[in-house]
């Protein structure tokens, strides 16, 4: 039972009997006095990456500010307009650091783009600088995501680029465990309680008989201890009221866009049930070559993309980077918009980056990259906007800005000169 005061309960406040977690819903008292409903949930982060870049031509709007008309490419975006910011003129100066081959340039490309250093150097990736400052209170810190295999964007550290996941089997396993059914679930969750309970116990009765220095190493451990029993509580087996478990994904579909929407689907499901607010996702990878049968085009991609200023050529690679943001970018951001949460929906409480560390991808130019922001960050992006920076500004620039509207505090990130005003 519990006795309300004017101190706030935590959010994450649970009834416990009998081995079981109840997890409570937004109530009164878990708010500050005098501002119940005045705070908006925490914003979301997602990083889209796309390979091979745009037909710049047919991306960027003629106009700039607020009064612009989408371009071509971006048409399908019209529905989401309003929480929609474009910003061109862009670089990627890191992308351009070693070898002068094309293999080099595109695959530094995609390593570069959320960190806009050059490889193993510099800093950690814009997600896992966010994931530092919102991810800790979640099951999972980040969330990596893919539709191909053996390449990242997302780095823990400089060396270190974190593995990223294209079977939705396994995601779903790691969102929701093993086990298929929630009373499933909710046994393993008991069980692995109940262990840490035990172990806990027998670690505090064997300290009182060791020395100074052993209890301190011990302390060490029974912190490990508890953040492990923190994470187990924060991805309770019991998902909040509304969220409905989907069936378990048998593997990955033949089909790449039943492949797209069905991560999509798992990753609106895991902010939904608040499991993860920071994720990547690499939508395609550099120098594949994946056809896309829904798209009507039989060119791959990678060979598309090489249009050696042909205007037919180039016609047909804007079909495809049409089709690319209608049936993934614009199928997300309807998904999130669909998904209530807290006073408004997901989108209105996430901020969604899609784009490529590649231009033209004809000449492996990185300047001026095709970038979209998308959502409302929780209050704090305008959107309806098309801003056109000077030419060949730092993408970190906007980096910095991400930064900013999801509340990371940060003087620069890596060689940004100043931030994109959003």
């Amino acid at each position: 039972m519990y006795f309300l005061t004017r101190k706030a309960l935590s959010r994450r406040t649970l009834l416990r009997s009998s081995g079981i977690a109840l997890a409570l819903p937004l109530l009164e008292s878990m708010m500050p006095a005098g501002v119940y409903g005045a705070e908006l949930p925490k914003a979301r982060l997602a990083c889209l990456y796309m390979a091979h870049g745009a037909i710049m031509g047919e991306w960027t709007p003629q106009q700039d500010g607020r009064n612009f008309e989408l371009s071509p490419i971006l048409q399908s975006l019209a529905p989401y307009k309003d929480q929609l910011s474009i910003v061109s003129n862009l670089d990627l100066p890191a992308a351009r650091v070693g070898p002068n081959s094309a293999g080099d340039n595109h695959n530094r490309s995609s390593a570069c783009w959320l960190t806009c250093t050059p490889q193993r150097q510099g800093t950690s990736s814009l997600d896992q600088l966010v994931a530092r400052h919102i991810g800790q209170n979640t099951s999972l810190p980040s969330l990596e995501l893919s539709l191909v295999s053996g390449a990242s964007i997302s780095y823990l550290t400089p060396t270190t680029p974190l593995p990223m996941e294209a079977n939705p089997r396994i995601v779903f396993e790691r969102l929701f465990g093993v086990a298929s059914t929630a009373e499933e679930r909710v046994s393993r969750h008991v069980q692995a309680t109940s262990l840490l309970d035990s172990l806990t116990g027998q670690v505090a009765g064997l300290q009182r008989q060791l020395p100074a220095d052993d209890r301190q190493r011990m302390d060490r451990y029974l912190d490990d201890v508890r953040e492990i029993e923190r994470r187990m509580d924060l991805s309770s087996a019991t998902l909040p009221e509304g969220v409905v478990m989907p069936t378990k994904p048998v593997g990955i579909p033949d089909d790449y866009e039943d492949h797209a929407k069905l991560m999509f689907d798992l990753l609106a499901l895991a902010w939904q049930a608040d499991l993860t607010r920071v994720s990547t996702m690499m939508l395609t990878r550099e120098l594949d070559n994946p056809l896309f049968p829904k798209s009507g085009i039989t060119e791959p991609h990678h060979a598309c993309s090489h249009h050696s200023g042909e205007p037919e050529k180039m016609a047909l690679y804007a079909r495809m980077n049409t089709y690319h943001v209608k049936a993934l970018y614009a199928y997300f951001l309807d998904k999130l918009r669909n998904t209530p949460d807290g006073d408004g929906n997901l989108l209105d409480h996430s901020l969604v980056m899609y784009g490529s560390g590649m231009s033209n991808s004809n000449n492996h130019d990185h300047d001026p990259l095709p970038i979209l922001l998308a959502g409302g960050a929780s209050g704090k992006l305008r959107g309806g906007q098309h801003i056109r920076e000077a030419q060949g500004s730092p993408l970190a620039n906007l980096m910095l800005a991400v930064l900013d509207k999801l509340d990371v505090p940060a003087e620069s990130f890596a060689d940004s000169t100043g931030m994109v005003t959003l």
